[in-house]
């Protein structure tokens, strides 16, 4: 649980930082690319030779792609079509498909998460839902693509790591995931990328955070914080970055925040943490 704490404050940053100085000011392909090369040289050197069977790498690297790769590039395109707010009111379901995604996967329904994301949807939506712009429609299928994508590679490493007999240590493993995404980025780039790099230092200040810090470091210490939780917890967490990146923005950027609604849905989100870890403490 620490994990996916301290990942979530770590990602509160992320969407007032892509958003105002990336989206349409540096090409999505790059920034996506850059952002998983600088993970991935993070992540290599770690990587050990007697824990990469072939069957494991296979594995890790599909749920990279799908996780960091695709997600990705639905992700960038979102701030192209959406706001801000707009982004973060889309990504309130990923919870409902975190539950779903595991509970197929494990072929067995625990209807008390389904209803424990729910009630997290809920609370985001008191917090985030403020109105949509008229052309939303594209937007809002770009942004669930994303969500389905995160859902489906942090669930898929939660239960890949359950079903290993043999625990392999997950640094010395983890590269493999960057290397998938790698696999995607690149030819996207190199198809679909356009000649629009950063023209400042703060832009490539921000890229390099990215890629270190929000996915190198991120998605290693979520992934393996999902492994120590059960799919509900799990679920829930996922729509904890909303009201954290509200409060970055009104710490540090002195965006208006309604602190009513962040309030109730805040207290929403805690019910939920609290009915899926009451009725799901021994599941992981």
């Amino acid at each position: 649980m620490n994990y996916l704490i301290g990942v979530t404050l770590l990602w509160s940053f992320s969407f007032s930082l892509i958003g105002v100085y990336l989206a349409g000011q540096v090409d999505a392909y790059f920034s996506v690319l850059t952002r998983i090369v600088l993970a991935s040289l993070v992540f290599l050197p770690f990587l050990r030779r007697r824990w990469l069977r072939p069957d494991l790498v296979a594995k890790l690297m599909a749920l990279g792609a799908t996780q960091l790769g695709i997600m990705y590039l639905f992700y960038y395109h979102s701030f192209l079509l959406l706001t801000v707010p707009e982004v973060l009111v889309f990504t309130i379901f990923t919870p409902i498909y975190v539950t779903l995604i595991h509970d197929l996967l494990e072929r067995r329904f625990k209807p008390i998460y389904l209803w424990g994301a729910l009630l997290a949807v809920l609370g985001a939506a008191v917090i985030r839902f403020d109105g949509l712009t008229e052309s939303y429609v594209l937007g809002f299928l770009v942004v669930q693509g994303a969500n389905v994508c995160f859902a489906l590679g942090q669930v898929g490493y939660k239960v890949l790591l359950a079903r290993e007999e043999q625990q392999p240590p997950q640094l010395a493993v983890f590269g493999c995931f960057y290397l998938g995404a790698l696999a995607v980025a690149l030819p996207a780039w190199w198809l679909l990328g356009t000649p629009q790099y950063p023209t400042s230092t703060l832009q490539w200040g921000i890229l390099l955070w990215l890629g270190i810090g929000a996915s190198g470091l991120g998605y290693f210490l979520w992934n393996k914080g999902a492994t120590q939780v059960s799919s509900g917890v799990l679920a829930i967490m996922n729509n904890a970055l909303i009201p954290a990146g509200l409060l970055v923005n009104l710490v540090l950027w002195g965006k208006d925040t309604d602190l009513l609604r962040l309030s109730l849905g805040g207290l929403l989100m805690l019910a939920s943490l609290w009915v899926c870890q009451r009725h799901g403490v021994s599941e992981r």
